[in-house]
């Protein structure tokens, strides 16, 4: 491979590049023709996503949903292949003449359906179907062809769009939907993408042109990485459609999974297909069905045509079926063509489909070292001997070595001449988004778009782009607030009241009744009215302003506080932030939410929540350092005093349970009162996630995970002596955790920590380490301890905290004959504390998920020191 960057420096090598890249498109538009045409069935009906490209290279397209092709030919002699999964491949002979602008070429093929004979077959086991013979070959290549291409870069078109179709006024009956939202395309994007890979599993992505539906400055969601399933793979993982992804009808287990029928065999462009269908043994596996093309001698993918539907527990989604074509490139290998996914949706009253498209071209392919190369043809003897001429002899060259600029030049800008190496895969970037991706005009699109819109399309994109500048004018935009503006007392009961100005990019919200009203018996009746003002700019840059006023009816104490936020750098993702006032504040702040302890206080006459009073300022700034290192600044100053209870007042009054005090009970020390005091803290946390992957839009970045845990250290000091701060100690503690997906059996999530106070010259207990206990019924996260008491065991000494849970996703219920109907979801959990007071402290809890589709329930048992102590059900939100 050509290198530029020994001879010039990075940024020349980089100009060079783009000169020539521009030349050479340039070069190619002018002189490249047009052909296009429809493709029909036997009944002469479009048949849609059908497959066109050049024969011994991998140019070509896809038909839209009425059968029209079109893309672009270079000059010279072709034969054109066009295919559709289930039917007999034909091919015509183009000639593309030497023209500046040459005359479109129309073909247009009619395709009959493929008549498979069943003598044709080759492989087969004795006393079997033969198809068995044919899958248990393919199985058997299963890994080669996975890891066959070593590296590639292609041209990538993808298409989305999404339909409604009907939908209801209210979703549940209760929220309303939005106005503007009715019937028809809800969604519609085209983008062009060059895309680059490379063994195991390395994506980069350079999206160079976008267009949304009715958005001129929106940026496509189609990433071209994401649409790669490849069924050479065991398990099809499907994030967001089923939990436990899918096994593919090429895994080593398929067996286990699959039934196979042989269908029949036909030629096929020289080679001998095998036509498979599969089926699942058991209905609702997390299986495909359909038919599997099988080319003969290689066992390689030649097509597929599968689909799934709720039988294998998916969500949101009635029916996906996904279509892959397959085809030789040079280097003796295949490479996917395109693939289509289509979907249909059905569910709380609404119902649509839709699908997504991928195109692929333009490929330049470096096969694994163990494929062997087909053999080269034989060489032409010459009319005369050739004189022998001695060549030039030439030192050797060690390798250039490359600066630190010159590497990182390699990072950000793949060869144009070639397939990326290993240096360019260094960067973490999986997709880069043009800054000028959504500027191209039409005639652009027209040119490089190798699937023909159809009718529906062009009129969805010509009704929204002329209406977009009415849609971004105020008088239309003040019309819909209006509508979504109204007030309702379902969502003030629910999720609180919101109103905004879409033209100036402004809203404000209110609290619903439920943190509006509460209860406790250190202030009585509670009106705590927070409202929250959000001003966001077109670089989508924000600031956020929240006010809160509170009265207690009992203490008769007026409090108020103030917050506020600004998102200023959404590439670099940095943000600043205050909070300060007089106001009230549990102990351990995320222990139990005020509703649930205003219930639990009026009708059982149980108190959880502890409070004390402060008068503070609270300051910090977020900023990520470098990719997949995060860090956040806290400074602090409070003046802390006690609070008691007032009031004893409960709706039910159980004379045999009275309140407990307003000062938390802790094991480690006698009291946890404490005097009037000021308190100076200073706070870092550092959160690191070694090889984040990411994606960057021109006007922000949006981090993803990586196969590493997240790392997080927490440092806390209090500072003694300054404005009369009273605190004195410092702590700290390293915490990691992670998801895991564990294929079939589910996925885990896990996090451990350990922290320590290695200076406790003075401290209260608002600065211990608390616990996310709970003591109700209700679970607001079940990530955390079920059981624990809210502040028995806080600890300022030494602590290693721990929790597990695995979610089964279905894989025990599912082979369940009645149950698996209920789509219930099985779940366990460990959750383990030590400290000094508590010894060893273990919870085990068991569950189930996706109850009504949308709660979960456990049951957890508490043991102290291999001691049974506690047990008990609890319900909160699993889905």
């Amino acid at each position: 491979m050509l290198s530029l960057y020994p001879c010039f420096s990075p940024r020349m090598s980089r100009k060079l590049a783009s000169v020539l890249g521009l030349w050479s498109l340039l070069a190619g538009v002018a002189t490249a023709g047009v052909l296009k045409g429809k493709v029909t069935d036997e009944k002469g009906v479009g048949l849609a996503f059908a497959t066109v490209y050049l024969q011994g290279s991998t140019v070509g397209s896809t038909t839209n949903e009425q059968g029209d092709y079109q893309f672009n030919v270079d000059p010279g002699k072709h034969t054109v292949v066009f295919q559709y999964v289930g039917y007999k491949s034909q091919t015509r002979a183009i000639e593309v003449p030497e023209e500046e602008k040459p005359t479109p070429l129309v073909l247009n093929v009619q395709l009959l359906p493929d008549v498979y004979n069943l003598n044709e077959v080759r492989v087969s086991l004795s006393g079997k179907n033969p198809a068995y013979g044919i899958m248990e070959q393919a199985i058997a290549k299963r890994e080669y062809h996975l890891k066959e291409v070593q590296a590639f870069t292609a041209q990538v078109y993808v298409k989305g769009l999404q339909r409604l179709i009907n939908m209801p006024k209210r979703l549940l009956g209760i929220i309303k939907v939005p106005a503007g939202l009715k019937p028809g395309i809800l969604y519609l994007s085209e983008s062009v993408s060059e895309m680059s890979f490379m063994q195991p599993g390395k994506y980069r992505e350079r999206m160079i042109s976008s267009k949304v539906s009715g958005s001129s400055r929106a940026f496509s969601y189609n990433q071209a990485s994401e649409f790669n399933v490849n069924f050479y793979q065991n398990l099809l993982k499907a994030q967001g459609v089923n939990e436990r992804g899918f096994v593919s009808p090429l895994a080593n287990n398929a067996m286990f999974f699959y039934k196979y029928e042989y269908v029949g065999s036909s030629q096929d462009n020289g080679y001998l297909i095998h036509r498979i269908k599969v089926i699942p043994k058991r209905k609702t596996d997390p299986v495909c069905t359909g038919y599997v093309y099988i080319v003969d001698g290689s066992w390689r993918l030649h097509s597929l045509n599968l689909y799934v539907t709720k039988d294998q527990q998916i969500e949101f989604v009635d029916t996906l079926r996904i279509t892959q074509q397959f085809t030789p490139a040079p280097g003796n290998v295949w490479v996917l063509q395109s693939q289509k996914f289509t979907f249909d949706v059905e569910g709380y009253g609404f119902k649509g489909n839709g699908y997504f498209m991928a195109v692929y071209s333009k490929y330049r392919v470096k096969p694994a070292p163990f494929v062997k190369q087909a053999p080269a043809p034989a060489p032409v003897a010459p009319a005369a001997p050739a004189p022998v001429v001695s060549p030039p002899v030439v030192a050797a060259l060690p390798a250039p070595k490359l600066s630190r600029k010159e590497r990182k030049a390699l990072r950000d800008n793949p060869p144009t001449n070639g397939v990326p190496d290993a240096e360019y895969f260094k960067k973490k970037e999986v997709l880069l988004i043009e800054k000028d991706a959504n500027t191209r005009d039409s005639a652009y699109w027209n040119e490089v778009r190798p699937v023909p819109l159809t009718q529906e399309e062009i009129v969805d994109y010509h009704t929204k782009d002329s209406l977009q500048v009415i849609k971004e004018s105020k008088p239309y935009k003040d019309s819909i607030d209006r509508k979504n503006n109204k007030f309702s007392a379902s969502d003030l009961l629910l999720s609180g009241y919101s109103y905004q100005n879409s033209f100036e990019r402004t809203s404000f919200s209110i609290e619903p009744v439920t943190r509006i009203w509460q209860y406790n018996t250190v202030e009585g009746l509670v009106a705590n009215l927070g409202i929250e003002y959000t001003k966001r700019y077109e670089d989508r840059r924000r600031y956020t302003i929240a006010p809160t006023l509170r009265y207690g009816f009992s203490n008769r104490e007026v409090q108020a506080k103030l917050s506020g936020s600004f998102m200023y750098d959404m590439v670099r993702r940095r943000s600043v932030g205050f909070e300060g006032g007089k106001f009230v504040s549990q102990f351990n702040p995320e222990e139990p939410t005020p509703f649930v302890n205003t219930v639990y206080t009026l009708l059982l006459k149980k108190n959880y929540e502890k409070l004390y009073q402060r008068q503070y300022l609270r300051l910090w700034h977020n900023r990520e350092l470098v990719n997949g290192l995060s860090a956040t600044f806290q400074v602090g100053y409070a003046q802390r005093e006690m609070m008691f209870n007032t009031t004893d007042y409960a709706v039910r009054d159980r004379a045999s349970r009275v309140f407990s005090s307003n000062e938390p009970q802790n094991a480690e020390v006698a009291s946890t009162a404490f005097p009037r005091h000021q308190a100076l803290t200073v706070a870092l946390t550092l959160t690191y996630r070694p090889g984040a992957e990411y994606i960057s839009h021109p006007d922000r970045k949006i981090n993803l995970g990586s196969k590493w845990p997240l790392f997080t250290l927490n440092y806390r000091k209090g500072i003694s002596g300054v404005l009369g701060s009273d605190v004195d100690y410092d702590f700290v503690s390293l915490g990691v955790s992670d998801d895991l997906a564990l294929g079939l059996l589910g996925t885990s999530s896990y996090s451990v920590s350990a922290g320590t106070f290695w200076r406790k010259n003075q401290l209260y207990f608002m600065d211990f380490r608390h616990f996310s206990g709970n003591r109700t019924i209700l679970s607001g996260d079940f990530s955390g301890f079920q059981l624990l008491d809210y502040y028995r065991y806080s600890t300022q000494k030494t602590y290693i905290e721990g929790h597990y849970s695995h979610h089964f996703n279905g894989f025990i219920l599912n082979k369940l004959p009645l149950i698996r109907k209920l789509k219930w979801q099985e779940v366990g959990s460990v959750n383990y504390l030590h400290t000094a007071a508590a010894g060893h402290y273990l919870e085990l809890g068991v569950g189930l998920e996706h109850l009504f589709k949308v709660f979960r329930m456990d049951f957890v048992t508490g043991f102290q020191e291999r001691q049974k102590v506690s047990s008990g059900i609890r319900i909160g939100y699993g889905f």
